[in-house]
């Protein structure tokens, strides 16, 4: 029953009358089996990189997007949810519709590493990324990225790894965002090109996701908790598909 609803977006009515159950019943079974299959495959498939499975990760990106030095790409996408009760206009995001954001960090196979799901709506980006779990670690420094080195062709100075993310968020010693359009240089213009060539891999990730659990397409019609709960259980998904049947699959 989850993987019919999470495939297709179903609503309880049509669960009701597909599965002959309550749909109080396939309300409790839909919030269960997502819980359940969270803690199982968050720890197998979404566990935190070391030092050397962060340096495999740049050097995928460096074949496949021609930026080294990059350890992933950072975004956040507006997942449609019902305006939660006495809420007020928290969720309400500028589409003009209520979301909660998930705010994913993906590798050059278009695998997610980190995901921070629940935040409100009307938050930007770079607030929702501030905020998360992630986003703490990054500034604590508590993610183990390797020591810095040259890039590729030079011998002077040592590069941080860093992740790239688009102009919402703000630039940091490992968080490369692009340039202002305003006014660039050849240089910057190159520069901004290698960089979003880079950022589009969490873009088109986001996109597998949404399309493969097509429930991300219309608004999740459960509590907050449990529509929170189905979109980390679609994330832990997509990894395990893409990790059981290979990434050129």
């Amino acid at each position: 029953m989850l993987f019919s609803y999470l495939a297709t977006g179903q609503s309880l009515a049509s669960l009701h009358y597909a599965f002959l159950i309550g749909k109080s019943t396939a309300s409790l079974i839909i919030r269960e089996t997502c819980v359940a299959l969270w803690d199982v495959l968050n720890s197998a498939v979404m566990s935190q990189p070391t030092t050397a499975e962060w340096r495999d990760i740049a050097e995928v990106f460096a074949q496949t997007c021609h930026f080294p030095n990059c350890v992933g790409a950072i975004d956040g996408k507006h997942v449609r949810v019902l305006k939660p009760i006495r809420s007020g206009s928290r969720f309400y995001n500028y589409k003009k519709l209520f979301s909660v954001v998930l705010l994913a960090v993906s590798d050059a196979n278009y695998c997610f590493r980190y995901i921070d799901v629940g935040a409100y709506g009307s938050s930007s980006d770079s607030s929702v990324f501030g905020h998360s779990h992630f986003g703490r670690l990054l500034a604590s420094n508590a993610l183990e990225l390797p020591a810095p080195q040259n890039l590729p062709g030079t011998t002077f100075p040592a590069m941080p790894y860093v992740f790239v993310g688009d102009e919402a968020f703000a630039l940091g010693f490992n968080l490369m965002r692009p340039f202002s359009s305003r006014g660039l240089s050849v240089e910057r213009r190159v520069f901004n090109y290698r960089l979003t060539r880079a950022r589009r891999v969490v873009e088109c990730a986001i996109g597998i996701l949404a399309n493969k659990w097509r429930f991300l397409h219309t608004p999740i019609h459960f509590k907050l908790d449990t529509a929170i709960n189905a979109v980390k259980t679609a994330c832990v998904l997509h990894n395990f598909v893409r990790q059981r049947d290979g990434y050129n699959f």
